[in-house]
């Protein structure tokens, strides 16, 4: 009897730990420009502050035309992120304390797209009264400035994820939303790992449960009991980096790097 229900026990225990490592695919995608905001256009960059945005996202585009190969993409300002894409493609990305990036191309035109991500507001120190969030100030390839930018404010955590329009086919690899599905028995308190994904938000069941980002000790996100429900479940992320990832995974436990 005592080996039956050891037996039991262990059975449920790999039961648990199983739900609990399961990976979760990613199966439809949602475009960016369902959340984009007022445009704006200017010859210069515009800080986030000037679009009205107090967190979150802006897209700067421009186009850009190079007669070097390779050349390099310098900004004045960031604050305090941003990716770098050229034609859909990621080229790298930018902080305040890496303010250049070498573009890999041949000479020729190309769309230049660059999403700035605002951390968090400045509450001490001497930038207190310096509070500008995104790209401002310079911005030039190989020492040309670079003028004529359309800006939009990017409307991610305003923007109900159950009324997006999801399709199966992904276009080009510039971020997005990614939409995956996973059954559960009974819900519980857990967390779902982002480990190898780079930067986003996260929702589940349409609950919006906070950011994640490649270069923070956490590699997880808690999902609380209270918002799984029984059977099929939903996670949605966007992304800003585009790891090329395709899949989540559930954990009982924080992850960490």
């Amino acid at each position: 009897m005592k080996r039956f229900l050891l037996s039991a026990y262990l059975f449920h225990l790999l039961s648990v730990t199983s739900a609990f490592s399961q990976e979760i695919q990613i199966t439809v995608f949602a475009p960016l420009e369902q959340t984009y905001g007022e445009v704006f256009e200017s010859p210069e960059l515009m800080t986030m502050n000037d679009m009205g945005i107090d967190f979150g996202y802006a897209l700067y585009e421009t186009e850009l035309k190079t007669e070097e190969e390779n050349p390099t993409l310098e900004v004045e300002n960031i604050r305090d992120y941003a990716t770098v894409y050229l034609n859909g493609k990621l080229q790298g990305c930018l902080t305040d304390d890496h303010k250049s990036l070498l573009l890999n191309i041949a000479p020729g035109t190309y769309q230049l797209q660059i999403y700035a991500e605002n951390i968090g507001r400045i509450t001490y120190g001497p930038e207190i009264l310096d509070n500008s969030k995104g790209l401002f100030g310079a911005i030039s390839l190989n020492g040309a400035a670079i003028e004529n930018w359309k800006m939009i404010p990017l409307l991610v955590r305003e923007t109900s994820v159950n009324e997006l329009t999801f399709g199966d086919k992904k276009e080009g690899d510039s971020p997005c939303f990614h939409k995956g599905t996973f059954e559960m028995n009974t819900p519980k308190d857990c967390h779902i790992s982002i480990k190898g994904w780079g930067m986003g938000e996260l929702w589940v069941n349409g609950e919006y449960l906070g950011a994640y980002w490649e270069e923070n000790a956490t590699q997880s996100v808690e999902v609380p009991a209270s918002v799984l429900k029984q059977g099929k479940n939903e996670v949605v992320l966007f992304e800003l980096k585009n790891n090329s990832q395709r899949s989540v995974s559930l954990s009982d436990k924080p992850v960490y790097k």
